[in-house]
């Protein structure tokens, strides 16, 4: 039970994560201010604020749909992200193997299985087990699929979750994968309708619910502070309370391992966004608190527990580093009692973890050096404290992103994929590759590949490094198109997102593909601090009261990419989305001399406000709390909406803001208000907010390709030679 699957609520890839419920949109907002003019803009269905929503739409498609590649830009994108020759990401659950496919005939999607016969094949005879867009078109709603649970060992009862628009609300109903339909309520069916709902299978006919049950069964974050044992056939109301958190907490979470032999549920209170205080159900229904720091990572894996440290922890004489894997008893653990730890893995500073999972009798370590992915597997040699652990390096591909993740299913007794792992590869120029591996031999089976989406003739990638501020060296990535040369006119988009401990790795982008590098453009890509490329510290040095170091790195990137002549301000954009959003918000004020478009996706902006929208009040451990007047010292000074200043002070690059008014992750009062401010001060700004599509921007394939074109042609209008 990892961490982040206790606090599985926090979405991993923006760090942000909530929903918005019809109270949250309904609220009453506090009056208007000569500080705060916009407040308007948070009404996000209100008639004037959509009404203000359109008119800019209607303004920045004007602008936009006339730039030449428009729409061959679009078309092209939207062949991309339908087509057929994409890699389809499968679950493993028994013998099938579970998919999520969207195409240009299945917008909305299938959820489909095949056996791992048919997906080696070519060409899989996949079987549908629902049709989102026949299932959407039958209810009158707009369902986009937001995941299942299924119960093992058998995976027949599903928690599939639907949502409206893309939210992140959802509704929950239990379905079965032999007949294909919903268990309606009048068989004993579970169903839960839209909200925060948190829920795991306790067993067959028992669930553990956490949602909004009401006043008070919500955190300040809006996250379920009450988890409620739910039985079949009975009143949810009814359900007794087995677990609360308090209403300053971020979330409460369950996680159930129900490993024959070694079963275990264990709750969590979340803290803030990075600890949780963790306790075990014990036979008589009492809890008992695990002894761990509150901000590790703990999985259990059989008799033996896993600890992942994000910061340094003395036990039994020693000092376990930040970052480090330690691996240890189980049962003393739950106990109380000492227990031998040893390390699989203890960071460097070129090295960190970035992940791991477990087979039968390994554990896969998925390792970041200078962030390019390694493998390593190891193996128990003996039981018991006089166990010793013995690694092997795995032989990969490299440099770029590598992910291995095993297939192996506790809960079967004998399991064929107990040694088995998947292994997917990419880089910046190397389309995405996956292969079956087994534990204890280099060799592995091509399984899928993507198709070149570019002509990669001529490219190339470096990896270089900038120096920041306080002298901090920062690496970052340059993909440099055909024939381009360091002349300082090159048409360069950096982007970073500097936040949540979440690292930038290489990716192959067959968007960028054809829509930037097919034209000269440069990318860049920055590896700042907040992130997790080195680990825990790397992220640590840029939280609360040195946020601002993150964006001293951003900016000395682009000072590296000045000075080396690989751009010059006049051709440089900068783009970040959510907490990266923030970031180039930030930038763009400090040092708006270094650059001429600002791609600024669904951000936040307004931090004097941002733990009163949604679910801010989770991120405070990472940005720190504005209510208090000697952390809103340190926000201020880079909080956007509050430093815009007029135009005839100082001159800003132009910028496009996008966001969605069915993002409830944050909230698009941010991005609206910005813009707001901004044109009210003299300066030239783009807004295109998508009506649909949750923080993502987009619902389905059309939104998300008709978004990506406007943000090309923006870039191209302001940065092309």
């Amino acid at each position: 039970m990892h961490r982040r699957q206790l606090l599985r609520t926090l979405p991993a890839l923006a760090g942000l994560g909530l929903t918005m419920t019809e109270a949250d949109a309904q609220s009453p907002l506090p009056a208007p201010t000569a500080d705060d003019p916009y407040l308007w803009l948070e009404d996000v269905q209100g008639e004037r604020a959509l009404a203000w929503v359109r008119e800019r739409n209607a303004a920045t498609r004007a602008v936009l749909e006339a730039q030449p590649r428009f729409a061959a830009t679009r078309d092209g994108l939207r062949a991309i992200l339908d087509s057929r020759d994409r890699i389809p990401a499968v679950t493993r659950r028994g013998d099938w193997f579970y998919n999520v496919w969207r195409d240009a005939q299945h917008p909305r999607g299938l959820w489909r299985r095949c056996t791992l016969v048919e997906y080696r094949k070519d060409s899989p005879a996949w079987e549908t087990v629902i049709d989102l867009d026949a299932l959407a078109k039958a209810e009158g709603e707009n369902w986009v699929w937001a995941g299942a649970q299924a119960l093992g060992p058998d995976y027949r009862r599903c928690l599939v979750s639907l949502s409206r628009g893309g939210a992140d609300a959802t509704v929950v109903r239990e379905f079965d994968t032999v007949a294909k339909r919903f268990v309606p309520a009048s068989e004993g069916g579970f169903a839960l309708p839209e909200a925060k709902s948190r829920v795991s299978w306790a067993d067959a006919d028992t669930l553990y619910v956490g949602s909004d049950f009401g006043p008070g069964s919500l955190t300040d974050s809006g996250y379920p502070r009450v988890i409620r044992r739910w039985r079949r056939g009975t009143p949810l109301a009814d359900a007794p309370v087995v677990f609360e958190g308090r209403a300053s907490d971020v979330s409460v979470s369950v996680s159930v391992d129900r490993t024959p032999g070694f079963e275990r549920t264990v709750f969590a209170r979340a803290t803030d966004f990075y600890n949780a205080e963790l306790s075990l159900l014990r036979a008589d229904g009492s809890l008992s608190r695990i002894a761990l720091p509150d901000d590790a990572d703990l999985d259990f894996w059989r008799d033996l527990a896993l600890v992942k440290l994000r910061s340094a922890w003395p036990v039994a004489g020693r000092r376990w580093p930040a970052g480090a894997l330690l691996v240890g008893d189980a049962q003393a653990l739950l106990e109380g009692r000492p227990v031998a730890w040893q390390a699989l893995f203890e960071p460097t500073a070129t090295r960190s973890l970035a992940s791991h999972s477990t087979t039968r009798s390994h554990v896969l370590l998925n390792v970041l050096d200078n962030v390019a992915g390694r493998l390593e597997e190891w193996r128990r040699d003996g039981q018991g404290e006089s166990a010793r652990w013995v690694k092997r390096d795995v032989v990969t591909p490299y440099p770029g992103t590598l992910s291995a993740s095993a297939l192996h299913d506790p809960l079967l007794a004998q399991d064929a994929f107990s040694e088995s792992y998947w292994l997917s590869y990419t880089d910046f120029l190397t389309p995405d590759s996956l292969m079956l591996g087994r534990t204890g031999r280099d060799a592995r089976e091509p399984m899928k590949a993507r198709k070149a989406f570019f002509d990669t003739t001529g490219m190339r990638v470096e990896q270089r490094f900038a120096t920041s501020k306080d002298g901090t060296r920062v690496p970052y990535f340059v993909v440099w198109p055909r024939d381009a040369k360091a002349d300082g006119r090159n048409p360069t988009l950096l982007y970073g997102y500097g936040g949540f401990e979440v690292s930038q790795q290489p990716w192959y982008s067959a968007g960028f593909g054809q829509a930037w590098y097919a034209h000269g453009g440069v990318l860049v890509v920055a590896n700042i601090r907040g992130g997790g490329e080195f680990g825990p510290a790397w992220h640590q040095a840029a939280v609360k009261a040195d946020k601002q170091k993150s964006y001293d790195d951003f900016a000395a990137v682009a000072e590296d990419l000045i000075a080396q002549k690989i751009t010059s301000p006049r051709h440089l954009g900068i783009e970040g989305g959510s907490n990266g959003g923030l970031l180039v918000g930030a930038v763009m004020l400090q040092r708006p001399e270094l650059f001429n478009a600002v791609v600024c996706q669904v951000p936040l902006l307004d931090m004097r406000r941002y733990h009163r929208l949604l679910a801010g009040a989770s991120w405070m451990a990472e940005y720190g709390d504005p209510d208090q007047p000697a952390e809103w010292a340190w926000i201020s000074r880079y909080s956007p909406y509050q430093n815009v200043p007029a135009a005839s002070a100082k001159a800003l690059p132009g910028v496009l803001f996008t966001t969605s008014t069915r993002d409830d992750r944050v909230h698009p009062g941010h991005a609206r208000k910005m813009a707001a401010r901004m044109a009210e001060r003299g300066h030239a700004v783009l807004y295109y907010e998508n009506i649909e599509g949750g923080h993502g921007g987009a619902a389905d394939n059309a939104q998300r390709a008709d978004m990506l074109a406007l943000e090309f042609s923006f870039l191209w209008r302001q940065l092309a030679r």
